[in-house]
């Protein structure tokens, strides 16, 4: 394969065809599901699939098919299928990306926002470009390098779902009907993901579980004064505190639940070193720290630890509490908290739900009515890596980032990872992105690094041709 070549076509590609397209997908306020209950009357979601269907269908590719699968209740599918290249031998490999996203969140810098597309240097912010919208374009582009120059590929399977976002709910359901097209890949490729730096190739290790819920705590019929009943009424909120006290020490952050707590692989302990020792103070200071706040701890390997293998509760929602400006002497009669729970990458998600529902709703105080309903996904610990694969990853980063590959565990959740994981556990698995420092995929300001779209591209072709050369 001409290296230069590889990267001038998918360079060619990535400013002519692809960030106009995705500069039009910005647009489009696709809300996963679970963010927007009419999304199927709205017609958002469906807008969005037909854009990157029809920029797939032109394709230069030999044999790509393409069909959207939609079944009544369930979010779509894009499901394409491209034969074998150059005389490689029957195999299969897996390519995987979404297209739903997050809300749009407050905060976005002046002049931009989640569906207004901009350009600032390199980096194309609005939501959903990075996360995951390129990975549609990235996986084609890169299929299409290969034939361009002749190289030899295998059969691809590029699946790119809508409700990553809601947790994937539908996915199983397409897996399992599509099971005979899909067949066993020998190497899933999943472009979801999130790197440590713009300067390497950052390869997933491995993903937390995650668990999402409402606590409930409801004390009083209707609110009172509470000048009148302050002292003898508990407060909901209080009693809320006391119940979050049994499963977090709010000092620490440490959980308390056996069953939230699993035991660090001596290679991801190694790989956390690794992470350090690259990132540095990066490995905290990306995030919008506001003047004089710190991170909570100062050992930069058990922070990167913390983030990718030991259980956490974030509060992310609250019911319940009036505006400040709408907020007079009462006692409210109910608090509501959303609750997010990461979980380590081997712990049981089912037991662990089981054991926060039942240790906080247990002897609720003051006799309050307490409840927590939620849902949970598995996180994903990846298998160690084939020679050939591992040989290839560290070629092609050096080949496009001009540095070596980095493994680094994520502390975020891809349901479909672990679900591919025990379906195919004979596959070979790379984990890549570009959500890297700022990019911040979730909150204001998500952006595409496009240079780096551009090496993830370079780099997945490399492996592809890797993969058929084995």
């Amino acid at each position: 394969m001409d290296r230069a070549k590889l990267t001038s076509h998918v360079a060619r590609v990535w400013d002519q065809e692809i960030v106009p397209t995705l500069t039009d997908y910005i647009r489009i306020p696709n809300k996963s599901p679970m963010f927007d209950a009419d999304w199927e009357k709205a017609g958002h979601m469906d807008k969005a699939v037909q854009l990157i269907a029809g920029w797939c269908r032109k394709q230069p590719i030999a044999g790509l098919t393409l069909e959207i699968v939609k079944e009544p209740g369930r979010s779509p599918l894009i499901f394409m299928e491209v034969p074998a290249f150059g005389g490689a031998r029957p195999d299969t490999v897996l390519l995987y990306g979404h297209l739903d996203k997050q809300p749009e969140m407050t905060g976005w810098a002046e002049g931009t926002g989640p569906w207004t597309p901009v350009m600032k240097g390199e980096r194309l912010y609005g939501r959903g470009g990075a996360d995951d919208g390129y990975a549609a374009f990235g996986a084609l582009t890169a299929l299409a390098a290969l034939q361009a120059q002749g190289v030899p590929h295998a059969r691809s399977v590029i699946m790119i779902e809508a409700s990553e976002e809601s947790g994937s709910p539908d996915l199983p359901h397409y897996v399992e009907i599509l099971a005979s097209r899909i067949g066993r890949p020998s190497l899933v490729i999943c472009l979801d993901s999130g790197c440590g730096d713009y300067e390497h190739l950052w390869c997933t290790t491995s993903l937390r579980g995650v668990i999402v819920g409402e606590l409930n705590v409801e004390i009083l019929r209707e609110g009172v004064h509470s000048g009148d009943a302050s002292g003898l009424v508990p407060s909901s909120f209080r009693i809320a505190r006391m119940l979050l006290s049994r499963v977090e020490d709010e000092r620490t952050g440490e959980i308390k639940l056996a069953d939230l707590i699993a035991p660090i692989p001596e290679a991801r302990a190694e790989q956390a070193a690794g992470v350090a020792k690259v990132l540095g103070a990066s490995l905290w200071d990306k995030f919008p720290f506001i003047e004089g706040a710190r991170p909570v701890g100062d050992d930069l390997v058990q922070l990167a630890l913390g983030r990718t293998w030991r259980p956490t509760l974030s509060v992310t929602g609250a019911a319940g509490l009036p505006a400040l400006k709408d907020a007079g002497n009462v006692l409210r009669p109910k608090t509501s908290l959303k609750l997010s729970f990461r979980t380590p990458p081997t712990v049981d998600p089912a037991r662990a739900y089981q054991a926060i529902k039942t240790t906080l709703e247990r002897e609720p105080p003051y006799g309050a009515k307490v409840s927590f309903e939620g849902d949970h996904s598995t996180g994903w610990n990846a298998p160690a890596l084939a020679p050939w694969l591992e040989a290839s990853l560290e070629r092609a980063s050096r080949q496009h980032f001009g540095a070596e590959a980095v493994y680094m565990g994520e502390g975020g959740s891809i349901p479909f990872m672990g679900m591919l994981g025990a379906r195919f556990p004979e596959a070979q698995f790379v984990i890549t992105g570009v959500l890297g420092p700022g990019s911040n995929a979730h909150g204001p300001n998500e952006f595409l690094d496009i240079p780096t779209g551009k090496k993830v591209t370079a780099c997945m072709a490399e492996v592809l041709a890797d993969h058929a050369a084995r």
